[in-house]
């Protein structure tokens, strides 16, 4: 729940400032009339949206054994590349990404208006599906993790109109570090269970006398490491397993020491 309740608050979140963005703009220069196709192209996006997430989620919803494994994998590596992505983008743009939208909008006719609107829209929108799905994946609750998704949408909605209000101001600074920091371990996780998936399809179930790289590297009976409420939430959202294979630990550590440490790195040209 507490996965998808952050994946939706910060994809919702950037779709909310980009509509908000477009819409002060529109105002402010005196073009309120165009803002019906804001509208219109956030509405074609979300049913776009809608009808592919529908689409995914059936077609993985329906596979088994081998087949399973295989596109399980292949969307937890999508899902961490997609998302590694999306933060770095984020981090390198959100300080130009209203000066980018105005100028864009300044050279633009009304369908333009539109199509900006959409493709903004519709692309938080599928990397939402691809993560949520992925999410659900890793969770022992599907139900959660629409609750969750709801909510962080909710709150996304809610803060992107008092930005365009004007009402209260939002630290998006801290707010992006923070979320980044989240889903860069959930990104972790997500690579981790693209390796467990994989190790699933070739090798099939462990055994004693397996190689090293596939054996536990614990194991937990009891307790709330084991199994639970705790045990969801962090296997949810850290990628956190009571019998973590060792090449699935060494793989979330390969992935998330190096992405950290180049997320944090202050950039060559921040002097400048």
């Amino acid at each position: 729940m507490v996965t998808s309740f952050l994946i939706t608050l910060r994809e919702g979140l950037e779709a909310s400032l980009i509509i908000a963005i477009l819409l002060t703009y529109l105002t402010k220069t005196n073009r309120r009339e165009d803002a019906k196709y804001v509208w219109m192209g956030t509405g074609a996006a979300i049913a776009a949206c809608l009808v592919a997430g529908t689409l995914i989620y059936v077609l993985v919803d329906g596979l088994n054994g081998n087949a399973e494994y295989a596109v399980e994998g292949v969307i937890a590596l999508a899902a961490a590349s997609v998302l590694t992505h999306m933060i770095f983008w984020m981090r390198k743009n959100s300080q130009n990404l209203s000066v980018e939208l105005r100028e864009k909008i300044d050279r633009s006719a009304k369908t333009a208006v539109i199509v900006i609107a959409f493709v903004a829209v519709v692309r938080e929108g599928l990397e939402t599906a691809l993560f949520l799905l992925s999410a659900e994946t890793e969770s022992a609750s599907g139900s959660s993790v629409v609750v969750g998704g709801l909510i962080g949408l909710a709150v996304s909605v809610v803060l992107g109109y008092a930005v365009f209000a004007g009402g209260r101001k939002v630290n998006l600074k801290a707010f992006f570090t923070v979320t980044a920091v989240l889903l860069l371990l959930f990104a972790a996780g997500l690579a981790g269970k693209f390796v467990h998936e994989f190790r699933e399809l070739i090798v099939g179930d462990v055994e004693a006398g397996d190689s090293w790289f596939v054996q536990p590297a614990w194991t937990i009976e009891s307790g709330i490491w084991a199994k639970g409420t705790f045990y969801d939430f962090m296997r949810g959202l850290f990628g956190w397993h009571n019998q973590a294979e060792n090449i699935r630990v060494i793989t979330y550590f390969a992935y998330l020491i190096p992405v950290m440490y180049l997320y944090f790195r202050k950039p060559a040209n921040a002097t400048k």
